[in-house]
C-alpha cells in the first residue's frame, strides 16, 4: 500500500503527489508518493504562518499544551499504522520504529505539560514600589529542517518546544521520509492546532530548505543533518542575524580498558554501532582498546555482530534493517574499501546483499586513516589499539567532531576523569553511545553542533524564545 503525502499549508493538504520513495528493503514497493514544493510554496507557507502566529502567541500556555497532549493521544491510537509506514520508508526494524514513535508521543506529552510552567521569573528590585519580572517571548515564525534517520522523533522534538512557546512553524522533512513527519502533523491538526500555526513543505533541501533559510520573515532555523549543509545554512542565517541551531555529524569514539568485562563491552559497543543500521549521529564508529582486553573483546564483538543480521524490518527475527538508500550504501562500501586499501582487515561483515549490509568490524586501523576520522553513517566500526587510558582520551579528543563518546571501565577515577575531559556534548560510561533521555539537554561541540542552544529537556524552549525584562511601578 502506497501512502500519499501532500504539503500542509494554512490547515489544508495541498499539492499533487509526484515524488516516489521506494521501500529500501523491497525496492519493488513504492512506500510513499509525495508532493514537491518550490520557493513559491515556501513563501505561501511563511505568509500564513506569520499571520497565524500572532493569535497563537496570545493563546494561554495550558491551552497550547492541551493540543500537544491530545495529539500525543491520537498518535498513540494510530501507533501501528504510523510505525509500519516508518519501517517501509526508512527501513528500521519494527522494534526500533515502535520505540521511535513512542518517543514522539512522549515528547509531545513532555512539552504539552510545559504549557503550565513556561519560563518567566520575578526579581527583587532595588527601586521602591517596583516589581521586576521577565517574560519569555516567542520569536515568531521558525523554520525546521529534519533528517531521514529519525523521521518522526526529531520533527517532534523540534516542533513541540517551538509550538508550546507560541511560535508558528514551517517544516521541511527529509525527502526520503515524508510520511512519518506527515503523521505527526496530521495528529496536531486533528487535535485542534489552528490553521497556519504548523505548515509542512516537502521537496529538495537545495530548494525548499534554502528558501526557508533566506526568507527574512523566518526568525530562527533549527537544522539536523550533515555538517557541510549545516555550516552553509549557518552562513545564510547569520548574515541576516537570525537565530540558528545546528546538530550535525559525529565520529563517536568508545574506549575499552583492561579492567572492563569483554563480553559486556562488546554488547555495549555493538548496540551503539549496529542498532539503527548505524544510521544515527550518535552511533559508535571507532573503538580504542588497551592490549589486555583486545583479543577477548574482538572475539565477543564478532559474536555480538551476529545478532544484527540484516533483513526486512517488518519480518520477525530481523536484527538490523537495510541501508536507507543506494547512495548511502555506496558511501558505506566505499569507506570499507578505502579502509582496506589503507591496511585495515575485515574481522566480520564488509559485504552487502542488495540494500542489506552486514555489520562490519575493521581492525589494523590507524588513527589517521579515513575510517577513523570521517563519518560513515552506517554499520561500520573501526577498532584501534591504544597503550593506556591517557592515550585513549587523547585519541577521542583528536577529532573535528564532538557529539558523543563512551568509556567502558570499572575504575571510578577513570570514569569521572573521562566525563570531565572528553570534548563531547554527551558522555556515556558503560552505556551505548546511542539512546538519549528526552528530559535532558542534547547537543555536541566542534563540527557536531553550533553549540549555542541545546535540544530536548526543559531548556529546549530557550532557542525558540527571547527574554524581555519588565519594570512595573506601583506608586500610591
Amino acid at each position: 500500500m502506497t501512502t500519499t503525502v501532500q504539503h500542509l499549508i494554512n490547515g489544508v493538504w495541498v499539492g499533487d503527489p509526484e515524488t516516489e520513495r521506494r521501500n529500501p528493503a523491497d525496492p519493488g514497493e513504492v512506500a510513499t508518493i509525495s508532493a514537491r514544493g518550490d520557493e513559491s510554496t515556501v513563501q505561501d507557507a511563511i505568509s500564513v504562518a506569520a499571520q497565524a502566529q500572532r493569535a497563537w502567541a496570545t493563546t494561554p500556555g495550558p491551552a497550547r499544551g492541551a493540543i500537544l497532549m491530545d495529539a500525543a493521544d491520537l498518535l498513540r491510537q494510530r501507533h501501528a499504522d504510523v510505525t509500519r509506514d516508518l519501517v517501509r520508508e526508512e527501513g528500521k526494524t519494527l522494534a526500533e520504529a515502535t520505540g521511535e514513535v513512542r518517543r514522539a508521543i512522549d515528547v509531545l506529552r513532555f512539552f504539552g505539560s510545559h504549557g503550565w510552567r513556561l519560563p518567566g521569573q520575578t526579581f527583587p528590585s532595588s527601586l521602591p514600589d517596583t516589581t521586576v519580572l521577565s517574560r519569555a517571548e516567542p520569536l515568531g515564525v521558525v523554520g525546521l529542517i529534519t533528517p531521514w534517520n529519525f523521521p518522526i522523533a526529531i520533527p517532534a522534538w523540534k516542533m513541540a518546544p517551538a509550538l508550546i512557546s507560541g511560535n508558528a512553524v514551517v517544516m521541511k522533512p527529509a525527502e526520503l521520509t515524508p510520511a512519518s513527519a506527515t503523521h505527526l502533523a496530521t495528529a496536531l491538526v486533528d487535535a485542534g492546532l489552528p490553521a497556519g500555526v504548523l505548515n509542512v513543505v516537502h521537496g529538495k533541501g537545495s530548494v525548499v530548505g534554502a528558501a526557508i533559510a533566506r526568507d527574512p520573515r523566518v526568525a530562527a532555523l533549527s537544522f539536523t543533518g550533515s555538517t557541510q549543509v549545516g555550516l552553509g545554512l549557518h552562513e545564510v542565517l547569520s548574515s541576516r542575524r537570525a537565530r540558528v541551531q545546528l546538530e550535525m555529524g559525529g565520529k563517536n569514539a568508545y574506549v575499552i580498558l583492561d579492567d572492563a568485562d569483554p563480553v559486556t563491552a562488546a554488547r555495549i559497543v555493538a548496540a551503539g554501532s549496529f542498532s539503527l543500521t548505524g544510521q544515527a549521529c550518535t552511533a559508535t564508529s571507532r573503538v580504542y582498546c588497551t592490549p589486555g582486553i583486545r583479543e577477548a573483546f574482538l572475539a565477543a564483538l564478532a559474536k555480538e555482530a551476529e545478532r544484527f543480521a540484516p533483513g526486512n524490518g517488518l519480518e520477525s527475527g530481523t536484527g538490523m534493517g537495510p541501508v536507507v538508500s543506494e547512495q548511502q550504501l555506496a558511501t558505506d562500501l566505499a569507506a570499507i574499501k578505502r579502509a582496506q586499501e589503507q591496511g585495515a582487515q575485515v574481522v566480520t561483515g564488509g559485504a552487502a546483499d542488495g540494500a542489506f549490509l552486514s555489520p562490519t568490524v575493521l581492525t589494523d586501523v590507524e588513527h589517521h586513516h579515513d575510517v577513523a576520522q570521517e563519518e560513515v553513517f552506517g554499520p561500520v566500526l573501526a577498532v584501534l589499539d591504544i597503550a593506556d587510558y591517557e592515550e585513549g582520551l587523547a585519541r577521542v579528543n583528536d577529532s573535528d567532531y564532538g557529539l558523543t563518546a563512551g568509556l567502558c571501565t570499572t575504575n571510578l577515577v577513570h570514569a569521572h576523569h573521562f566525563a570531565a575531559n572528553a570534548q563531547v556534548g554527551v558522555v556515556k560510561i558503560n552505556r551505548p553511545t546511542t539512546g538519549l533521555d528526552l528530559n535532558v539537554p542534547f547537543g555536541g561541540v566542534k563540527d557536531s553542533s553550533s553549540n549555542t542552544f541545546r535540544e530536548q529537556g526543559p531548556g529546549a524552549v530557550d532557542f525558540y524564545t527571547w527574554s524581555k525584562t519588565v519594570y512595573i511601578g506601583h506608586d500610591s
